[in-house]
Order: C-alpha cells, then structure tokens, then sequence
C-alpha cells in the first residue's frame, strides 16, 4: 500500500515552502505524491512559478501525511478560504502526520489543528502564533505529538529530511541529504534575527509590519 503524501497550494504560495520537502518526500520508498489545490487549475505562486495540481479537494484520497506551505500573503487568503480550511481539518483527522512550513502553520491553526500545540513558524510571525490557541517554541522543527511544524522557507528542508528519518530510519534520510548534496554553507550570517547585523534587520523588518497586520486582521475573522 502506498503512503499517501498531500501538500495544499493556493495561489501565491511561497514555491520553496512546498518544493523543498516534496522533493525529499518524493525520494521515500512506497510514497505517492499528491499536489491539491481547490481546482485542477494551475496555480500561480509568489515567485511568479506555476504549478499544476494532481488533485482537487473534491477527488484527493485520504493523506497518510498532509503538508501545508507557507506563503505570505498567500497564507492570509487561504486562512480565509473556507473550502481550504475545510479540507485541511478533513483530511488530518485521518492523516498520521499534520505539518506545516513557515506561515502555513496559521492554516492549521485556522483549522483548529495547534490548539493547546507547541509549534513555530516564520521568526517574522511568531508572535502570531497563540493567536490560534498554540504555544510558540524557538525552534527550526517543532514535533507535538503528530503535529510538525517548521520555520520559515529553507526549514522545509531540514524538516523534509526529519520526517522522512521519522517515517523510515535515520539511514535513509541520510542518504536522501547526501543524494541532494545539501550541505549548506550559506555566504552570510544573516538567515536569522539572532545572527543578522542591526543594519541588515533595519532594512527588513520593516516589510513584515504590514505582513504582522494583516495575519491579525485575518485571525480574528477565522
């Protein structure tokens, strides 16, 4: 029998989110992927990539591991999305393993999936997070129970090959890490507020105000 895999897009979804864990659950032996999407349209992500759904909401079987990326403001519409939210609460109450990347956590907990949860997400939105009943943990992958969530972006990696060692033995994933060649040696110190200069968080933090607020506004209507 297969080990069905879904992940949930939505238009504007941040591509990374969704692409770095699938293609490292698409390397476990028996799994079978499933892209959903609320129609078999193409879907637009904030990168301007396009990807095409393998099933609806409608015709996907039940998930064994159900993934839901991130996305700025991709996230907040989908938040809002009703038949998205649906869905996502559907499919995990018979899915063995609930997760999330980066602001795709606040579709779980849209859905009513963190509450009472340890969990994290973007650095940008942590704050956000008991906003939907969870506990934030600083943490790059968060497990509470058979609820995983991850941080921001490049986190779906990490998290990608922490399943995958969770479902089928630390040995596979690392053989999964070296086939990938992911070996990180990033050329700045900067991927988190910790490590990032005081001139570097000036010019970024800014963008995410705005962000902040309208994760707020949206939370509240959920």
């Amino acid at each position: 029998m297969s080990f069905n895999i879904g992940f949930v897009i939505f238009p504007r979804v941040t591509q990374l989110d969704f692409t770095g864990p699938q293609q490292i659950f698409a390397r476990l032996p028996g799994s079978a992927m499933h892209i959903v999407a609320e129609s078999a349209a193409p879907v637009l992500s904030d990168s301007g990539l396009s990807f095409v759904p393998t099933h609806t909401f409608q015709d996907c079987p039940q998930l064994d591991l159900i993934c839901v990326p991130g996305g700025s403001e991709g996230a907040i519409q989908a938040m809002g999305d009703a038949d998205t939210v649906a869905f996502v609460k559907r499919q995990s109450q018979g899915a063995k393993y609930v997760t999330s990347v980066c602001t795709g956590a606040f579709i779980l907990g849209a859905a009513g999936l963190l509450k009472g949860r340890r969990a994290t997400t973007h650095w940008a939105f942590t704050e956000l997070l008991s906003l939907v009943g969870a506990k934030y943990e600083k943490a790059r992958i968060v497990c509470d129970g058979n609820v995983i969530t991850a941080g921001g972006v490049t986190s779906g990696i990490d998290f990608g090959l922490s399943v995958v060692a969770e479902i089928a033995g630390d040995t596979l994933g690392q053989r999964i890490q070296l086939g990938m060649e992911y070996d990180p040696h990033p050329p700045f110190k900067s991927g988190h507020p910790d490590e990032a200069s005081e001139a570097i968080k000036t010019a970024v933090f800014p963008r995410y105000e705005t962000l902040r607020t309208a994760f707020r506004d949206q939370i509240a209507r959920v």
